[in-house]
């Protein structure tokens, strides 16, 4: 399974989608996001994607933590949301 990486230009109905198709195939998504922008649309897509499943009968939790990733040498934290059925 693929980590969903969000930019802050990304499309939030196209991450939420992923983020949904995701949970349904694989039971479980892993969204990354480096920075307040990205971090905001990640958000807003969770939201998005809550209701797409909702819609389903999967009610869903994230758990959110950081983690280190390195881009072109330098290591950066970003912030990972763990989405799962509740």
């Amino acid at each position: 399974m693929d980590v969903i990486k969000v930019k802050a230009n990304s499309r939030t109905a196209a991450v939420a989608g992923a983020i949904a198709g995701v949970v349904r195939e694989h039971k479980r998504a892993e969204v990354q996001a480096i920075g307040a922008g990205a971090v905001n649309q990640a958000i807003k897509a969770l939201v998005l994607a809550k209701g797409y499943l909702a819609e389903d009968g999967i009610p869903i939790v994230a758990v959110p933590e950081f983690v280190d990733v390195e881009i072109e040498g330098k290591v950066r934290t970003a912030i990972k949301l763990v989405v799962e059925p509740r």
